[in-house]
Order: structure tokens, then sequence, then C-alpha cells
């Protein structure tokens, strides 16, 4: 990338050190559907670049949208002002690069080769299949699909130079369905970089049966229940919790896992996994925006708690290896994010999870899981639906209850480990398997 060389040119004269360039391409393409209309139809293509260098012991960062030479004297002039204001005492320096890097291939040429025509026949022919399923089912309230792809290059002053690409796709339903005044909703999605993977018919079939499943609910009576955390709601809640494992947050005091590497933390069923090189993963990539190579780890063994996710920054200042979790976009500065991180997967099938239980529920659906909820303390309080089980069997729907906890004490009280691990899009790529926890307790009437 010739402009990465005129701009270490220009500031190595204009008195910086270690310099990086990071550059970033992301292109998407939106539509969305409602009673045979397009309602939303959007193509989008970015790139921006960021500089960073060492001036007098200090790092200096700059961005611009404006990928040219003309923008080189004004990046190296921002960045120099950036370091001289700067009163930070951490350390921060250019990395020279991993020994070896493991090859990701996060790309598929063949979905850019889909045409807008048959994305848009996707999105209509996935709201047409929806309303066929059941008379029951009122509108097709979301009919999305969308499609990224991203492109990053690092480089540096040490010789570093690493390219990334990755695309994918992602449709999406929510059905409402009415049976007298009864009104209930529920949305499934698919998410692949395979146009040819995505399947109309399931998508439109799991969103339209969750509906109706709900058709009916009604509370419960307030108190302890034993408790089954769906798949994909036990995945929702570990990206939720997920800031818990980030090194710059255990070194701010904003983590309870602070001074317990080596503590059992969790049942020992509970084995927490951050694998970046997983094959299909969302999130799977070689390395991360610092140029360090990324590498699977254990974050919880078998209940114990084996390290953090670290950036350069904070695994010099805890003396330890960094972990390849230290991403950025080209406007902001590293944090610590997790790739696909998954709870490991069980040997019990849901139904004969639900055999097991005399009194509880199984929980389908979590809301507000950004506002009723302490990443630092652990405690949560949700709204929720879901299924009452009596005696080994699911009896009816329930809604207008509200299940409260604490996450660490969630971890230890878990009683059985599902062997449905299923993957949820959020901040990350995050997984889990259907969990029995000994008990929550349960709002309801």
């Amino acid at each position: 990338m010739e402009l990465a060389n005129i701009l270490f040119e220009k500031g190595k004269l204009a008195g910086f050190g270690d310099m990086e360039v990071y550059y970033q391409r992301n292109s998407s393409f939106n539509i969305k559907v409602f009673e045979s209309e397009i309602t939303n139809y959007a193509i989008s293509d970015e790139e921006g670049l960021s500089f960073r260098g060492l001036y007098n012991n200090k790092m200096g960062y700059a961005y611009t949208e404006k990928v040219d030479e003309s923008s080189v004297d004004m990046l190296i002039k921002e960045a120099k002002i950036n370091a001289m204001i700067i009163d930070s005492d951490d350390e921060e320096f250019i990395f020279e690069g991993s020994k070896e890097y493991k090859e990701v291939n996060n790309y598929n040429p063949e979905l850019e080769k889909v045409s807008n025509e048959d994305k848009i026949k996707l999105a209509f022919e996935l709201e047409k299949e929806a309303l066929s399923l059941d008379k029951r089912v009122e509108a097709v309230e979301h009919c999305i699909y969308s499609e990224s792809s991203s492109e990053s290059i690092v480089i540096n002053t040490k010789g570093l130079k690493l390219e990334d690409k990755s695309n994918l796709a992602f449709a999406y339903m929510g059905v409402k369905v009415k049976e007298g005044d009864d009104i209930k909703t529920a949305g499934k999605y698919a998410i692949t970089n395979d146009f040819s993977k995505i399947d109309i018919k399931k998508i439109a079939k799991d969103s339209v049966d969750e509906a109706i499943s709900l058709l009916g609910a009604k509370s419960v009576q307030s108190g302890d229940y034993e408790i089954i955390l769906r798949n994909d709601m036990s995945a929702n809640l570990l990206e939720s919790f997920s800031s818990i494992f980030s090194a710059e947050a255990v070194q701010k005091d904003l983590s309870l896992l602070k001074g317990k590497l080596g503590e059992k933390i969790g049942n020992e069923l509970i084995t927490v996994i951050d694998d970046p090189l997983m094959e299909g993963g969302i999130s799977s990539t070689g390395f991360d925006s610092e140029g360090v190579a990324t590498k699977c780890k254990k974050l919880i063994d078998k209940g114990t708690l084996k390290t953090f996710l670290h950036s350069l920054k904070t695994a010099k200042k805890d003396g330890v290896e960094p972990t390849g979790n230290g991403f950025k976009g080209y406007k902001s500065s590293i944090s610590i994010a997790p790739t696909n991180m998954y709870i490991e997967n069980g040997d019990t099938s849901l139904e004969d999870m639900v055999k097991t239980i005399d009194k509880g529920i199984l929980i389908s659906d979590l809301q507000g899981l950004h506002s009723g909820l302490n990443t630092i303390s652990g405690d949560f309080s949700l709204s929720a639906y879901g299924y009452l089980i009596e005696n080994g069997k699911v009896i009816r729907p329930v809604n207008q209850i509200t299940i409260a906890g604490n996450y660490f004490e969630v971890l230890n009280n878990v009683e059985i480990l599902g062997n449905d691990l299923e993957f949820e899009l959020g901040g990350g790529y995050f997984g889990s398997p259907s969990l029995k926890i000994k008990k929550l307790s349960v709002a309801g009437e």
C-alpha cells in the first residue's frame, strides 16, 4: 500500500518513531419488505484509514475517510497534536508481529456474484412463505435481507503487513399471529456467507411455529422455579456478560473476576471458549487489529477460570501473552472484544432435559438484556417468555413474568448441559447449548 509508505516517510521527518497504518473498507446491501412492497433499500460503501505513531514516547492517533495522498499532512499533524496532549501513563507500542499466523478463510467470492434481483426475490419469497403457513399469521412485520463485506489491512514500520477479508449474508423474519384478541410475535434468522444455504422454508416455519406456540400464554405464581435457559437465550445472556472476561475491565475493577484466575467460578460442566479460528465462525480471523495472531483459548475450563481476553496493552500490564482480542475500526482506538465465544456442548437433548423437571419454566425469550442487568455485580432482572413444565412435560406457554438472579450463581447452578449448541449474532458471535439451572426467582402473578 503506497500511501502507507508515504505516511511513514513523512512521519519520520516529523519526528515520529514507530508507526502503523490501519485501513478498513466496508460495503453493505440492505432490503426490507412489508406487504409485498419494498420499504427500505440501501447500498453503502465506505472506507477509512487510521494512522498512529510514537511521538516523544506517546502514541498519537488520527484518521481520515479520504484515502489518498492529500490526507497525509493532516494525519501527521493531527497525530502529533494528539500525542502531545495525551495524559495517559499507559504504555503503548507498535507490534512487530507474531511468529506464526493461522490461515482463516472467511470470504466467499460466490456471495458477491449473487444478483440484487435474486436477493430481492428471496425477501419476497420469505414473506410469502410465512403468510401461507397458517391462517393465524396476520402479518410479516419484518422481512429483511442484508449483506456485508469487509476488508482490513495492517501495516507498520516494523515490517508487519497483514490483510483480511470477510463477507456474510443475513436473512431475518418477524411474524405476528392472532387468535381472537390474542396476539403474539416471534422472529428467526439465518446467517451465512453461502447464499444457497439460506433456507427460506425453515426460517418461515420456525418463526410461525414459535409465535403460534405462545398463543394463550399467561403468567404463573411468583416463586423459585427450576429453569431451562434455551440455547439461544443462554447465548444472549453470555453475550450480555461477556465483558467480565475483558482484561481491561478486570484492571479497571469493573469485573468481579479480578484476582480469581485459577479459581473455580462455575460448575465443572461449564467450559467457555473463545475461538477465532473456528470454521464457519462469523467472527473468525487470523489476527486482531494490532496484528497479534489469534488463538483458541478456554476462558473457563470445567468451571475454573483460566484466562482473560487481552490486547497488547493489557497483556503487558499483567505480564502475560496477548490473546489476540484487541480490535478497532479505523475511527476508534483499540478495545477488547471476543470473537466466536461459546459454552461448550453437553450430551443431553432438550427433550430429556425437560423430563427431569417437576415444576419449572423453559425460557424462550428474554427482554431488556442491555438495561436489566449489571455486568459488574452479575445481577439481572429480565422480562421473559417461555413454557411451563410440570412432571416432565411442557404444559402451556408463559408470559408476563420476570426472572431474576446472578450470572455468577447461574454458572455455578447449572445442573445439566444440553447437546444443542447454537450461535447467536450480537456484538460478536456467541453460542451455547440449553442449560438447566437449579432455580431462579420468578415474579409473576
